[in-house]
């Protein structure tokens, strides 16, 4: 094939879509360098406008995939993340259920990166919760059997997508690259609970986690958030025995009360930080029932329970035992000497 984004370009440009092998060649040329910023913002706003199908997702998913540094995790291991891009500002969900998971037993390999479109990400977070987030690369499958968790920084297993960086930035709106992240994930987890900022966007990545091997998924958008609420109904695709269904969940379905969205509104990561330990440590309220749904959609997932409601009473438990909050307490461990808080 052509070392050059430019035939491409000019079937994109006719309007005409990518084969899985289009997508994988074209994203591995702006993984290795090789593409200049104008052709891979041509490349990005040609995809957008017109809507990524799966094949192009597949591909370009398989491109970031061979490129990442990898890092080995236990079978049955699970991600928790979401696509940011809600624009919601929320407290941090998935990041406080990665330990309420670890707690239950269940290994999770978390993938995250600092605030993008959110005032504060997972790495912002467990950095002030004390957290070392740039252990070295080699130690993190240590740190995962360990801890029954670890962080797996996005920049730091990703470095080829610095060359799309710039284009990303200078276009300013979401391109493909907010979908690929969650499906990217360096432990290559077969199972996994993924928020996404968009409701018609869940079938599409359900598909694409299936036709990369994917045993088990939910693709989640609740009401605005790229995570299930407890402000109401939450939209759910479910990847299982490699197809995908579709239906509705509601708090409810997981005996918990609703509450409005604000009430989970988040800050900076001093702030976020402190309300996810208050959680671990026996904090009630609507951010711990969020967490609790999200968990409990997790726990389905990861096979360890059989609906939301027997999902939620294990989240329970594992926080009112204190379980989440050795977790936590591992992590710091295994990651030795944390790194100062940003301030």
């Amino acid at each position: 094939m052509s070392t050059t984004l430019k035939p491409l370009l000019a079937r994109l440009a006719s309007g005409a879509t990518l084969t899985e092998d289009e997508a994988e060649h074209a994203f591995d040329i702006i993984m290795s360098g090789e593409a200049t910023p104008a052709q891979i913002g041509a490349l990005l706003m040609a995809m957008r406008v017109r809507g990524e199908t799966v094949a192009e997702l597949t591909g370009a998913v398989r491109a970031l995939r061979a490129r990442m540094t990898a890092v080995a995790a236990p079978d049955g291991a699970i991600d928790v993340c979401g696509t940011g891009g809600d624009n919601a500002g929320t407290l941090n969900v998935s990041t406080a259920v990665t330990f309420v998971l670890a707690g239950s037993g269940v290994p999770v390999a978390k993938h995250g990166n600092r605030a993008l479109s959110s005032r504060t990400g997972g790495a912002d977070v467990l950095a002030q919760l004390g957290v070392n987030i740039d252990v070295p690369l080699d130690r993190l499958p240590e740190v995962l059997r360990a801890a029954g968790c670890a962080f797996l920084f996005a920049p730091r297993h990703h470095p080829s997508m610095r060359h799309a960086a710039g284009p990303r930035v200078e276009l300013g709106t979401r391109t493909i690259f907010n979908l690929l992240g969650p499906m990217a994930n360096p432990a290559r987890v077969r199972r996994q609970l993924i928020g996404v900022f968009a409701p018609e966007w869940a079938r599409p990545m359900a598909e694409t986690l299936g036709r990369l091997g994917s045993e088990s998924a939910w693709i989640v958008h609740g009401q605005g958030l790229d995570e299930l609420t407890v402000a109401g109904e939450s939209q759910v695709v479910q990847l299982s025995s490699g197809g995908t269904s579709c239906f509705t969940v509601s708090p409810e379905d997981a005996g918990l009360p609703r509450a409005p969205i604000e009430a989970v509104a988040g800050g900076d990561a001093a702030l976020n930080a402190a309300a996810l330990l208050a959680v671990l440590e026996g904090a009630r309220g609507a951010y711990r029932d969020t967490v609790v749904l999200n968990a409990a959609a997790a726990l389905v997932v990861a096979g360890q329970a059989g609906d939301l409601r027997e999902g939620a009473s294990v989240a329970d438990r594992t926080l009112a035992s204190g379980a989440a909050l050795a977790a936590l307490e591992r992590l710091r461990r295994a990651t030795g000497d944390p790194l100062p808080p940003a301030r």
